[in-house]
């Protein structure tokens, strides 16, 4: 199947081609949570770029819970002509623009000043780095409804502001993936235990959803296929959790895997099965793509076009690209044109505190996104350390920032 094949969605709605741009984490939005000029910018570049399909990183449903200073938020009461711009340079070129939408629950750090919540009292586990989170409060049902409502009112708000889609996050160990997973989740009501109670918020979640927005708008989900931690939410688990999803007019699931106590993105797979280390997750989602009932994309690590027609090949509907689209925007333009030995990668970080060298990578990323909202050039030569110091630096200058943004809606 060639990549540049549109896809056509149970909805009805059409991706012109099988290349995504996957999310990646930006923190560039502006004081008031909106989108910066240097965010428009960056998506400017990828829109340009010619992927069928552009995922936005992360939009916060609550202002209270953020994955990292400077991140975006669409609540209520929020005002949308910036998302409105936002909307209209992504699909300026013609490809479906879908935002994804997150709640962090335990993994927001404790220098941004608010209480974190989860499906039980249980902390991260990341070895030295774990004080950087607080202890996270267990969610009570009443918690529970309303976020179920704050996903949907932000996806209602999305469609009002120009999107095409959104996407659920219930991966990497953010909020929905921290219910499904029996580590982190250690409930004893309908909301844990079983795969189907631990499931049940996302399902809840992505019911809601729909029930908010008009049926040519898509709803699609990013789900971990595992968490790559003993005892986690395992391969067999995402496989029911799909099954499920195909009965809630589910537009496409995005397979991906890891968390920030596992990471699985930075440049080595955890589990084993990777194709010249691109395509962390295709194993794993070819068999998902066998049954679902819904298309399947899978990310991680792809950056060829000879590993996106493999993955293409293999019943998989779309390949996710990220870190490679940070460093070289152009790729999917490039390789429609012929030039198919076009690559862009970053050299893989092999410190010994992994999740260190995770943060690291995630810092060079940043470095390389913050260029091109500037207008300039990637930089993927830029020294690890460097790009983790200058993030660091801006994280505390945000944090800063987000705490006495948060002071002000409270007095």
């Amino acid at each position: 199947m060639s990549p540049f094949q549109p896809l056509q969605l149970p909805n009805g709605a059409v991706i012109p081609n099988r290349i995504a741009k996957a999310s990646m984490e930006e923190n560039l939005a502006a004081r008031d949570q909106t989108p910066s000029d240097e965010l428009l910018r960056l998506y400017q570049s990828w829109a340009e770029g010619g992927a069928g399909l552009l995922l936005t990183g992360n939009v916060m449903v609550d202002a209270r819970a953020m994955t990292g200073p400077g991140g975006v938020v669409l609540e209520e009461g929020q005002p949308l002509q910036r998302f409105r711009e936002w909307a209209r340079i992504g699909r300026a070129q013609g490809a479906q623009f879908w935002m994804q939408i997150n709640h962090p629950g335990r993994q927001m750090q404790a220098n941004l000043g608010q209480p974190t919540v989860a499906p039980s009292a249980v902390a991260l586990d990341m070895g030295g780095l774990s004080k950087l989170f607080p202890l996270p409060k267990a969610m009570d049902e009443v918690e529970i409804a309303e976020l179920i409502q704050r996903f949907a009112r932000t996806a209602a708000l999305a469609e009002q502001a120009g999107f095409s889609g959104v996407q659920v996050h219930a991966a990497h160990g953010y909020l929905l993936s921290q219910f499904l997973s029996p580590l982190s989740n250690r409930r004893e009501d309908r909301w844990g235990g079983s795969i189907e109670n631990r499931a049940r918020l996302l399902l809840e979640v992505v019911k809601a959803v729909r029930a908010q927005v008009s049926p040519d708008f898509c709803v699609a989900v990013k789900l971990n296929s595992a968490d790559f931690q003993r005892g986690g939410f395992e391969t067999s688990d995402a496989r029911q959790v799909v099954l499920w999803l195909g009965e809630l007019a589910v537009d496409l699931v995005e397979l991906s895997g890891g968390s920030y106590e596992a990471p699985a993105m930075q440049g080595d797979a955890r589990d084993g099965r990777t194709l010249a280390r691109e395509a962390y997750f295709l194993e794993f989602a070819r068999e998902i793509a066998a049954v679902a009932p819904m298309p399947v994309m899978v990310t991680g690590g792809i950056r060829r076009l000879p590993v996106v027609e493999q993955v293409l090949s293999g019943g998989v509907a779309m390949a996710g690209i990220a870190t490679a689209l940070a460093v070289n925007p152009a790729l999917p333009s490039l390789w429609r044109n012929g030039q198919v030995a076009a690559s862009a990668e970053l050299p893989p970080i092999r410190w010994k505190r992994k999740a260190l060298a995770a943060l690291a990578y995630m810092s060079l990323v940043k470095h390389q996104m913050r260029r091109l909202a500037a207008g300039d050039a990637p930089q993927p030569g830029a020294s690890p350390l460097g790009a983790l110091l200058r993030e660091q630096w801006s994280t505390l200058r945000r944090a800063r920032q987000y705490r006495q943004l948060m002071s002000n809606r409270v007095s």
